[in-house]
Order: C-alpha cells, then structure tokens, then sequence
C-alpha cells in the first residue's frame, strides 16, 4: 500500500461562528455584528491544512448521516484528501462547534462532538494499512482517547513520525499516550491543563516541556501564540519567535500550525526549521476570517515557503 505524506485521525465539526464586539459574560445577550458557516473540527482542519500545502493526505474520521456530514465529505474531496476511512453514523448528529470572535481576534469555542465520539477501534484497524504506511500521523483529543492511542500503537509499530495535539486537553491521559508521540505540541493552556505549571515566563515553559519529556515524549513544541514557539527536548531548549502580527481571527491558528508542522516534517525538515515554517504558515491564517478558510494555498506563500515545500 502507498501511503500518504500525512495521515490524520481526529474530528471534524461544522463550525458556526459569531463576530461579536467583546465576549459576553454570564447571563448577557449581545447583538453580533456577522455570522458564517464552514468546515471545522481539529482533525479536519489539519488535514485540509496539509493538503493545501500540496501534501498527500488521509483522513480517518467520522460523520453523522445528514447535511453536515454530507458537505463535509464533499469538501474533503474537493481538497483531494483520501476519504476510504471516512464512515458514517445515523446514532448521532455530525459534530458541531458554535464559536464567538471578538474584534481583537480573541475567540470562545464550544465543541458539541457528536458521531465524532462514535469513531471506534474496528474503523481504526480497518484504516491500519493506511497508518502505517504514511509518512506522519497526527492525533488530537477531540475523539475518544483510547482511539488515538490505537492509532499511535499502530504507528509507532510501523516507524511512522508521530505528532500528537493534545486538544482539547485534559489533565487525566494515559501514561501510555506520551511513549508513543514523537512530538506533542500544546499551546499555553494546554500545557498547563496537562503538567499543572502555570506558563507566564520562557522559564515556565522551559519546566512544563520539561515535565512532558520526563513523561516519555521525545520533542515538546509548546505554542506560546504571538510569542512564538518553544521546543523542548531532552538535550536541548529553542525557542523560535514570530514577527507581530495584527490578527484578524485567530479561529484554526493552532490546526494551521499543526497541519504545516506535519508537511514540513513530511518533507524531511528538521524540527526546528518545520516549527518556524508552521509559525509563518500559522501567521498568515490569523489574518483572515474563519477556520479552513484562512489556511492560506501555496499560491499567497512567501518564495522562501514555496521552494521549501517542492
């Protein structure tokens, strides 16, 4: 089997996003100020991510048989992702995720999983061939655990670069999970939800990393938002800033992240130099409304982003 240069296991929701003037707070109705539709969920958009970059990408995932999940699969296609491992469910709507921008950027996400949830390890063994023939495998937490997890044993048998984002995070993961990741990458919040160390300063970053790579993780790449990026491993700390950005939305900036990340590294860049071509990448999103559609192509990148992705 022919695999693809990124493989993705994760969720995919329909995104239903409100720009509003500030978030409201307990109890307040405020009027926004425009409303938009489009294709989410993490695993989703890091596909698409990936395959914008021109990468061959396959998603396994799973949908609600409805309208959602209908367009969903349809988009897929049109971004010429691999859909032999998408399924659907008539037990569950296609999941949903209803977000709230402010006019700085700053966004709320409530995340209504759905037949995401129904993803099960019979459609992970299906999809075994597939894992363990691509070049890179990426996971997150918006399924279950235990699927992820099935995914990365596969992975980690086959050899296949492991890069595990562990969002939404929570604080109660397997042990397991972190000797099976090449690279975890959390940003801020989520670093602190999975080691308890609150990040503030570089140093407090520099100690969450560190906490992670006790756990088993080779390289932790902890996003620091328009502060960069740290990368931490068991040898070495660098850290990789980022030119300031006026954000626009800041809705995806993580999934563009990660879906750069898994290309770069596809590729055959090392770390450093795929963390600080995703930076970019992750820079160019913010600046543009809405999720999947503010992954820029190939076509808006810089010379030096286009000559290091042929």
């Amino acid at each position: 089997m022919i695999g693809s240069d990124v493989c993705v296991v994760g969720a995919s929701n329909i995104d239903l996003i409100s720009y509003i003037p500030r978030l409201p707070v307990e109890g307040e109705t405020l009027h926004g100020t425009e409303f938009r539709m489009g294709f989410g969920g993490k695993g989703a958009n890091q596909a698409v991510m990936a395959a914008k970059l021109g990468a061959s990408v396959s998603i396994i995932t799973k949908l609600g048989d409805d309208i959602f999940g209908k367009q969903t699969l349809e988009n897929f296609q049109k971004f010429g992702i691999d859909t032999n491992n998408v399924t659907f469910t008539n037990k569950a709507f296609s999941g949903v995720a209803p977000i709230s921008v402010d006019q700085f950027g700053k966004n709320s996400i409530i995340i209504v999983t759905g037949a995401n949830d129904l993803l099960n390890e019979e459609e992970i063994q299906t999809a075994a061939g597939i894992i363990s023939s691509s070049k890179v495998l990426v996971c997150q937490m918006e399924i279950p655990i235990e699927i992820s997890i099935s995914a990365l044993r596969i992975a980690k048998k086959a050899g296949v670069f492991t890069i595990f984002n562990p969002a939404p995070a929570r604080k109660d993961i397997p042990v397991e999970i972190y000797g099976l990741i090449d690279i975890i990458s959390p940003n801020e919040t989520e670093a602190e939800i999975l080691t308890g160390i609150k990040i503030i300063t570089k140093k407090d970053a520099e100690n969450a990393g560190k906490f992670l790579v006790e756990r088993g993780v080779k390289t932790v790449i902890i996003t620091l938002g328009n502060k960069g990026s740290m990368i931490i491993t068991k040898d070495e700390i660098e850290y990789c800033q980022v030119e300031s950005i006026d954000a626009v939305d800041s809705t995806g900036a993580g999934d563009s992240f990660i879906g750069s990340l898994s290309v770069f590294l596809a590729k055959g860049k090392s770390i450093s130099d795929s963390v600080l071509f995703a930076n970019k990448i992750a820079g160019l999103s913010v600046q543009n409304k809405g999720t999947q559609t503010s992954f820029p192509e190939i076509s808006d990148l810089s010379d030096e982003l286009k000559v290091e992705l042929n």
